[in-house]
């Protein structure tokens, strides 16, 4: 586990749900952005290259945030 992930789970999970839920709004955000610049033909390749990489970023935050809040269960 990394220390990362540990530190993740000793936050209280309401706090979590919380991130997690700013995360996903985050990770909306960036996408509409991205699809914006992108239609617009206005986006330079290092600003999309910077919101694709924060976007990547929020989107391994956002799958440790669920591992933890939802762990696997093996039957």
């Amino acid at each position: 586990m990394s220390e990362e992930q540990h530190d993740l789970e000793e936050i209280p999970q309401l706090e979590q749900r919380s991130r997690l839920a700013l995360f996903r709004q985050e990770h909306r955000d960036l996408d509409a952005a991205i699809d914006a610049l992108l239609q617009s033909g206005r986006g330079d390749a290092l600003q999309l290259q910077r919101l694709k990489k924060k976007k990547l970023l929020l989107k391994d935050q956002i799958s440790r945030l669920e591992d933890i809040l939802l762990p696997d269960i093996i039957a």
